[in-house]
């Protein structure tokens, strides 16, 4: 399997992830909120945040794979290491608001890392051209 083909796996379970906690932000607020690591979570017309909170899940998720999906991957690139400040904002909610210090690290610290991780893969990769129906990187191909 090659390097190109794993980050792209990595990509998707990454743009997928924020999805299934928007959608679970969505259908089961309370559920969902748990998990996250702050407690007591807010109620009444506060409540309104996991609305937020699940809309903005979505829609980073959903930004990704439409990136991915148009080929655009140095610009899932960029988009990628742009959403790693949102499990860094994440962890210091949890941080100075209560919550746990092994969730905060041990959840949002270690997905801070992993999406890096992705981005500078997805950053490093160089462009494909098609030669001879076989796909070489830019710098290999020779076209006549």
């Amino acid at each position: 399997m090659t390097l190109r083909r794993i980050t792209t796996i990595l990509t998707v379970v990454l743009a997928l992830a924020p999805i299934s906690f928007g959608l679970n932000f969505l259908f089961n607020p309370l559920g969902a909120a748990s998990g996250f690591g702050i407690h007591p979570w807010p109620t009444g017309n506060a409540g309104g945040y996991y609305m937020v909170k699940a809309g903005r899940d979505l829609f980073m998720g959903l930004n990704l794979l439409v990136l991915l999906a148009l080929g655009q991957r140095r610009a899932t690139g960029i988009a990628m290491a742009l959403v790693t400040l949102v499990p860094v904002v994440d962890m210091i909610a949890v941080l100075t608001h209560g919550g746990s210090v092994a969730t905060a690290l041990g959840i949002h610290g270690l997905t801070a890392v992993i999406v890096a991780a992705v981005a500078v893969l997805l950053l490093r990769e160089r462009p494909f051209v098609q030669v001879d129906g076989a796909e070489l990187p830019k710098s290999e191909a020779r076209i006549n």
